[in-house]
């Protein structure tokens, strides 16, 4: 896995596909690669799709006990793209990605193409009583040591042996703590977004999504019937579908966005495979049939 230093830290990332520049955030205590295994084989064909991990996550190193908050998260996905030469793109996130991405919409709303969140709310319940409730390293071993393990073999390798007991409990004191959108903030948001959640999230409730796309100039809702949090997991065919007729309905106007200059990362060039794909002005061709 390749890694770029931005913001102070080595960020990890996968890259996939080809086309215009994508950049994907993975929920807490994920990776981009698990989040979004259902979706990559068809955006891969329409986007050059990368995935950082989070910092605390994965190869993205950085002890949480030094502090965890949306601010840096927002300012890593910045300098990550800044790094790669990425001046505009389209942007997609899941949970604490999708926070991520919409505070970055709000803060550089020139930069995002498109915008895509999934199961994320600009209120502060149920999210912050739901986190406590599940970022209990103590709990997690007694009652899910399946779950404990996993979050062992995804993050210890790269972060040291217990990181995930540190990286837990800051995700769920950053929820309760950090800054909360306002309607005002949400009307900076420039580009087309798409709103995504489960009827049945107990981090999102429908009304929250609903609210939320309601407040952008350009949301649009999609509600997963059946389906808990995890929408790119639990229901990927429709969620590929309503994200296909969302890029076909936007191309014209993130091509207008997708126009403006390169930069080139500090101390070096940006490859020539990430130039041309940040460049070009062609937005993608959605494969036909969200489910294929």
């Amino acid at each position: 896995m390749p890694s770029v230093l931005a913001n102070g830290i080595d960020q990890a990332y996968d890259v996939v596909g080809a086309g215009p520049p994508m950049i994907m955030l993975h929920g807490a205590t994920s990776s981009g690669r698990e989040d979004f295994a259902a979706q990559l084989p068809m955006f891969s064909r329409a986007f050059l799709c990368h995935l950082p991990d989070a910092r605390g996550h994965g190869g993205s190193r950085w002890d949480a006990a030094d502090g965890f908050t949306i601010e840096m998260l927002v300012a890593d996905v910045e300098a990550f793209a800044d790094a790669l030469g990425l001046e505009t793109f389209h942007l997609l996130g899941f949970s604490m990605g999708a926070m991520t991405a919409l505070h970055l919409a709000v803060r550089r709303p020139e930069r995002v193409r498109t915008l895509v969140v999934i199961g994320i709310s600009t209120e502060r319940e149920p999210r912050s009583s739901v986190a406590r409730r599940l970022m209990d390293p103590a709990k997690i071993e007694r009652d899910d040591p399946t779950w404990a393990s996993q979050l062992a073999r995804r993050h210890d390798p790269g972060q040291g042996d217990g990181a995930w007991r540190r990286l837990v409990p800051a995700i769920a004191a950053d929820v309760a703590t950090q800054p909360l959108l306002s309607p005002r903030d949400l009307r900076r948001v420039e580009s087309p977004v798409l709103v995504s959640c489960g009827d049945r999230d107990p981090f999102c409730p429908v009304e929250h999504a609903a609210g939320l796309a309601r407040q952008l100039p350009d949301g649009r809702l999609l509600v997963a019937p059946g389906c808990g949090h995890e929408v790119s997991v639990a229901r990927p065919g429709l969620l590929n579908d309503a994200c296909g007729h969302f890029y076909r309905s936007t191309e014209r106007v993130a091509r207008d966005r997708g126009v403006g200059p390169i930069r080139v990362r500090r101390g070096g060039t940006v490859s020539a495979v990430h130039a041309t794909m940040a460049a070009e002005g062609a937005e993608p061709t959605w494969p036909d049939g969200g489910r294929r």
